[in-house]
């Protein structure tokens, strides 16, 4: 399988570090490129091409939301395949997280994900998919159900339009409704707890827990935790 080609533009040295370790011994990233602001992080996207940029959204000189609409705008003059941009921050700030969807962000993170999650958002993010921690995607939704018809605007001519609960989630959960205790461990979930963590707060076996995770993945058809999160919060079940 060919690795996956990643530049990481991070401002702090340590964990910029950490991260290029982290995944380069994860033996499915290849490390292309660094850079410790955004204008330096621009022009090494510019003659890297990553498949995945993963940008810190608090940098010193442009920051991650400024960097992703110029890069975007850039791969827009070009037909070859687009790189991918993957927002990592220290926080789900709703005018950060929403500014970098208006610039053309494909995924969302928060920094103090495992490292088990953020190569799943890599990959997932890598094939063209969006990737949104659970704790993102509550600021996201939260938002449109707000503003349900409403563009987010990043500077002119950049939007991007959030509806609100979908009509085919309502009528999908109206006729599979879930049970209390799936309600339960689903709005554990949304917050992002881990199994232990759900076992722990409704005092139960991890056993329970994934069996409880099972059957709420198969009614929400949904592929992964995130994708149950999301169309939880788009349901308007969870709030």
């Amino acid at each position: 399988m060919k690795n996956i080609r990643v530049v990481l533009i991070e401002d702090h040295d340590l964990t910029r570090v950490g991260l290029r370790t982290a995944l380069e011994q994860s033996k499915q990233v290849e490390v292309v490129g660094e850079a410790a602001t955004g204008r330096k992080g621009l022009e090494v996207l510019k003659t890297t091409l990553p498949d995945v940029a993963i940008v810190d959204i608090g940098l010193p000189d442009i920051d991650g939301i400024e960097l992703t609409q110029q890069f975007k705008e850039f791969m827009g003059d070009r037909g070859e395949k687009p790189t991918k941009v993957l927002i990592l921050t220290m926080h789900d700030n709703k005018d950060a997280v929403m500014g970098a969807f208006a610039a053309g962000a494909d995924s969302y993170s928060v920094k103090d994900v495992s490292l088990d999650r953020l190569m799943e958002a890599i990959l997932t993010t890598s094939e063209g998919h969006s990737w949104i921690d659970p704790v993102i995607a509550r600021t996201v939704l939260q938002q449109a159900q707000h503003q349900p018809a409403e563009a987010i605007a990043k500077n002119a001519g950049e939007t991007v339009t959030i509806h609100a609960v979908e009509p085919e989630y309502k009528e999908f959960l109206a006729s599979c409704p879930l049970t209390e205790r799936e309600l339960e461990v689903l709005e554990l979930i949304v917050g992002g707890r881990s199994n232990a963590e759900i076992a722990e707060k409704l005092y139960i076996t991890v056993g329970t827990v994934k069996t409880h995770v099972r059957s709420i993945l198969n009614k929400l058809c949904a592929d992964d935790r995130t994708q149950a999160a999301v169309r939880a919060l788009r349901s308007g079940w969870i709030e």
